[in-house]
């Protein structure tokens, strides 16, 4: 039972989500033989206040 996890800034549409769950999974499943309903995959949409980079929060260095 593969778990992909994928940390990311939230801002994504459903649309952009399913269809990576959709190529990892069949990515996943082709690369590695498993069948593709045994691949889990984890997105998690993460606020750019709650991710830091090179020392600073990434809501100031990279603001919308």
């Amino acid at each position: 039972m593969p778990v992909i996890r994928v940390d990311m800034w939230e801002g994504r549409t459903n649309d952009q989500k399913k269809e990576l769950v959709e190529i990892f999974s069949r990515e996943m499943a082709r690369i590695t033989g498993c069948d593709v309903g045994t691949v889990y995959v984890i997105l998690n949409d993460v606020k750019k206040d709650n991710w830091g980079i090179d020392g600073q929060l990434c809501s100031e260095k990279f603001p919308d």
